[in-house]
């Protein structure tokens, strides 16, 4: 007779025995409740930070465990990230390396307790983690670990995606639920595992979740889960072309940028040594930190405990969780003051401020409460650096252009953005047609792909092709093409460029840049968008047309920022 045990059954398998989760349950086998933590900060390192408090308070209840019984637990926490391809690094991806680099140099996490497992890099393999001499207790991967992994010491998944992509919930859940030797602790952080993100929907994760435990029986997750290939997607490359009939006009076509005058040299400005280096750091005001009000638990983000139902058509259930914190963090003023270093780049400055917090803090809370809330002191902390930072950015700015040290024009090309000649688009593009499925006539290049606009944007561009005095537009590429920098170090990519024309069908009198924005997007980045761009009309109406650099002298620029709910008023009157 042969036998097999598998988590996975396949439909076509002869089960004799069924083992519910439940029963696993029962048997000390697994972890739960699974903690899901959802931090309302968008920032990934708050998020990290937060799971390595964690880790560190589970590896504090892991010593006292093992003082008493004897038994060796090195709680390891698994992060989850967007990518890990050695030429993948830089842009909006969260990598393993900034990651690793996050952990070691700001958190001081020493190198040897963290390891990446990849295509490329395998460095937890041929390694027993569970081993009392295995220093690793941080794990970085993109997808699910290979089949067979098999660690109880795993307890906290910190899942740094963004939280637009698909979750990595359903595929990695289940490497934190099996509890170490398959017997309780009774100590109830031992027994239990845990999960952080930020900014994910509640029903999304309850749902990945769901299926996580379905799908995968609460056993090995990877015997389900599709090998989608390699990182490295080698694809066709296409170009599309400027339209001939708009080739001569862009050929003296370059858009102004703030630039700045380096010892009688005209050259593009930059945030980090123009505006953040010129920042006064000690106009900062800390006072507004004494009115954060400290508690055991944090409820601004949303913590759930999720159990197996009784129910087994519900398989799953959850419910708030309501437990006094323990801070796993050292109220270490250099500790602090690394987690800084993002917002003011001076180490001493940094230093000095996580010092003057303290003092301020300690008038109200005694020092063991500040352990337990330190992830919340930072977090708060940075957030009114952040805040006041941008005045201070906005005054230097402001200065700047009062003494004409800064200006909004083109001094040569290299000063200025030229339209492209041909752009790069996948192979597998689709063509964008107008909504009545005849080609594009009025847009700059002869293929716009379809799946780089959405649906507002698709919206935009079908009216611009529909009006008379329309000359050319053009998709703005974020990232790729024209940017505005303003006092921010995120730089402003608008999304539409275009022209429109009165007289002669050659040539444009006017330029517009558009910055379209959904009606739930009207914030403070909206505001200052909006504000830079103001000073970019004010600028452009002040300074001799050709000072910004176009053939044509009569040529006015206007920019602005559009909402959904207005976007075609607003059009309408641009285009009177």
């Amino acid at each position: 007779m042969i036998l097999e045990l598998s988590a996975t059954p396949t439909d076509q398998s002869n089960v004799l025995v069924d083992i519910k989760g439940i029963e696993l349950s029962r048997e000390e086998m697994i972890k739960l409740d699974l903690h899901v933590i959802n931090k309302t900060n968008p920032n990934w390192k708050d998020t990290l930070l937060a799971s390595v408090d964690k880790r560190n308070v589970l590896e504090k209840k892991a010593i006292e465990y093992e003082a008493n019984t004897g038994v060796y637990i090195r709680p390891i926490c698994l992060i989850q990230v967007e990518r890990t391809g050695k030429d993948q690094r830089g842009g909006r991806f969260i990598h393993a390396e900034d990651v690793r680099e996050q952990l070691i140099k700001v958190v001081g996490i020493p190198e040897n307790q963290v390891a990446v497992t990849s295509s490329e890099l395998k460095e937890i393999e041929g390694i027993d983690l569970l081993a009392k001499n295995t220093e690793i207790r941080y794990i970085i991967t993109k997808q699910a670990l290979q089949e067979g992994w098999d660690c109880p010491f795993a307890y906290v998944l910190t899942v740094l995606t963004n939280p637009q992509s698909k979750s990595a919930l359903t595929q990695l859940v289940g490497r934190i639920l099996r509890q170490p030797y398959a017997r309780k602790t009774k100590i109830p952080e031992l027994d239990e595992s845990y999960v952080y993100t930020f900014q994910q929907s509640a029903g999304k994760i309850l749902s990945e979740i769901k299926i996580g435990f379905e799908d995968e029986g609460l056993g090995d997750l990877t015997t389900r889960i599709i090998d989608i290939g390699g990182e490295k997607e080698e694809r066709e490359k296409r170009y599309a072309h400027v339209q001939s009939k708009f080739g001569k006009s862009i050929e003296h076509f370059v858009l102004p940028m703030f630039v700045i005058n380096d010892n009688g040299t005209w050259r593009l400005v930059s945030y980090d040594q123009d505006i953040l280096s010129r920042i006064n750091w000690l106009h900062i005001d800390l006072h507004k930190l004494e009115t954060l009000t400290l508690k055991s638990e944090d409820d601004k983000n949303v913590e759930m405990g999720i159990n197996l139902s009784k129910d087994e058509k519900e398989l799953i259930e959850s419910h708030v969780i309501s437990r006094t914190s323990e801070g796993g963090l050292v109220l270490d003023t250099e500790f602090v003051a690394r987690q800084l270093i993002d917002v003011i780049p001076n180490p001493w400055i940094a230093y000095e401020t996580a010092e003057k917090t303290f003092k301020l803090l300690s008038r109200k809370y005694n020092r063991l409460t500040l352990i337990n809330n330190l992830v919340f002191i930072i977090e708060e902390l940075k957030k009114e650096l952040l805040k006041q930072s941008d005045l201070l950015a906005q005054k230097v700015f402001d200065d700047l252009v009062k003494k004409e040290m800064l200006r909004f024009m083109v001094v040569n090309e290299r000063t200025g953005y030229k339209l492209p000649n041909k752009i790069e688009i996948a192979g597998n593009s689709v063509r964008l047609n107008k909504s009545d499925g005849e080609p594009l006539q009025q847009s700059l290049f002869d293929f716009v792909p379809q799946e780089e606009l959405n649906d507002d944007e698709r919206d935009v561009a079908w009216y611009l092709e529909d009006q008379e005095r329309m000359f050319f537009w053009y998709r703005n590429r974020a990232r790729n093409d024209y940017a505005v920098q303003g006092w921010r170090k995120q730089k402003i990519y608008p999304d539409f460029i275009f022209t429109t024309n009165d007289r002669d069908k050659t040539a444009f009198n006017k330029v517009y840049v558009v910055e379209t924005k959904g009606i739930h997007l009207k914030n403070e980045d909206t505001a200052y968008k909006e504000s830079v761009f103001d000073l970019c009309n004010r600028l452009s109406e002040e300074k001799n047309i050709s000072e910004l650099g176009f053939k044509y002298t009569d040529t006015p620029i206007r920019f602005n920022v559009v909402f959904s709910d207005e976007w075609k008023r607003k059009l309408n009157e641009i285009l009177s």
